[in-house]
């Protein structure tokens, strides 16, 4: 089997973004964004997707971190999709419900080529400097460059750290079960994801 990994740069009048996604490797994970929570949301995803990430972002933070958010999320979910290839033989579906404390996430991902994302999460304020409605852009952001259909609940929050973390933590979780190789062909009827 080839490596699994792409790079993908995004360079905006806001933004200035590279991401490298290795699907089969762990560790050497690099997350830096200027947001600090964020970067240790990214770093859940490698850690628990088991895979290695390397980040970097500039973003136009004096205005707020929007922006920084969103086209991460649009390069992250590029990357994935490019990583992934034709998709032959991987798992294709993964879903994961992770509790973080008295906080549990239901994530249910199809990497299908076909982006939607359904978002279900009370959360809001801050956590550091990171607006906690930013979830939602960042994967939504990832579910459309991706292709893949995502539906993301919080079915028990309370501290919104927990809860965020308990976000991306099943979301990491779901994709790496999704992007398992575990056979041969393409998994779906028609031949092509």
């Amino acid at each position: 089997m080839s490596q699994r990994e792409a790079t993908v740069k995004r360079k905006t009048s806001e933004t200035d973004v590279q991401v490298t996604v290795r699907l089969d490797e762990t560790g050497g994970t690099s997350v830096s964004t200027g947001v600090g929570f964020f970067d240790h949301m990214l770093e859940q995803i490698a850690r628990h997707g088991r895979l290695s990430l390397q980040i970097k972002a500039k973003g136009d933070l004096h205005v707020d971190s929007h922006h920084t958010v969103e086209d991460v999320g649009l390069a992250l979910g590029q990357a994935l999709d490019e990583a992934l290839g034709d998709k032959a033989g991987i798992e294709r579906y993964g879903h994961a419900r992770v509790p973080m404390m008295e906080c549990l996430s239901d994530v249910t991902i199809d990497l299908c080529g076909r982006p939607f994302l359904v978002y279900e999460a009370d959360l809001t304020g801050k956590v550091g400097e990171f607006d906690l409605e930013l979830a939602e852009e960042f994967f939504r952001s990832v579910a459309t460059t991706s292709k893949m259909t995502a539906h993301i609940e919080l079915v028990r929050s309370g501290n919104q750290h927990h809860g965020i973390e308990a976000l991306f933590k099943g979301f990491a979780v779901a994709l790496r079960r999704a992007v398992a190789v575990t056979g041969t062909g393409v998994p779906s009827t028609k031949g092509v994801l």
